[in-house]
């Protein structure tokens, strides 16, 4: 026997942790397309009468989903957990997820904070996609003889989110915007540990500077030094 067909399912929270949910909205039709898209932004500023362009990495900007789905008021489409029951309101279905992702809070006078669930779907190396609601466009494509509207195709697109104090625990050891702390091995020197914390070597003065080294050409062996924050 086949298992139930997974739905999108929409979660709405009133903090940035998203710890106090608030409510659902379960797509009772699954997407008609999703995509994702993934942007790095660089600074392409250079030098009056440089040649060529290098590139400076500045970040990794937020992850965007977009998702295309269809609400039908026509009488087809099965209420889930209500046997013999079919969706024929478009409208209250649109106010529903609006009320969920776009309109604001009154408590946190901002819409809520939104997680996206679609049974084992994996958004990069989550199965839940943490976001906020960026952009919506509804159209109406079928209304009954009195102006009712049947059906409604909407474009959600979903910018990701990450509180800061998450966002540095999954970044971890391998930011730069947090204090790392190293051991001197026989082969190190503080240009390569310094290249290998920040990915760039030039800072090896200002992390001498910060250990107190006055020869930092000879290093101590087993000696701890602290790479700060850049």
């Amino acid at each position: 026997m086949m298992g139930e067909l997974a739905k999108v399912e929409i979660r709405a929270f009133k903090d940035k942790t998203f710890r106090n949910e608030l409510g659902k909205f379960e797509l009772p039709i699954n997407p008609e397309q999703f995509s994702q898209s993934f942007r790095v932004a660089y600074d392409q500023k250079q030098s009056a009468g440089a040649d060529g362009n290098d590139p400076e990495f500045k970040a990794m900007k937020p992850e965007e989903l977009v998702l295309n789905f269809t609400i039908d008021g026509t009488g087809v489409v099965p209420i889930k957990g209500k046997a013999g029951a079919f969706h024929k309101d478009v409208t209250e279905q649109v106010e529903q997820f609006l009320k969920l992702a776009y309109v604001m809070n009154g408590e946190t006078h901002r819409p809520n904070f939104l997680r996206l669930l679609w049974g084992k779907v994996s958004f990069g190396d989550q199965n839940s996609f943490d976001c906020i609601l960026k952009d919506l466009n509804i159209d109406y494509t079928l209304f009954s003889a009195n102006g009712k509207p049947l059906r409604a195709k909407l474009k959600a697109t979903f910018i990701s989110y990450i509180e800061a104090a998450r966002r540095v625990r999954e970044e971890g050891k391998q930011s730069p915007d947090v204090t790392h702390m190293r051991m001197v091995e026989a082969s190190s020197t503080l240009p390569l540990m310094t290249e290998q914390i920040y990915g760039d070597q030039t800072y090896y003065l200002q992390v001498a500077k910060a250990n107190g080294l006055v020869n930092f050409r000879k290093l101590k062996t087993s000696k701890t030094l602290r790479f700060p924050p850049i």
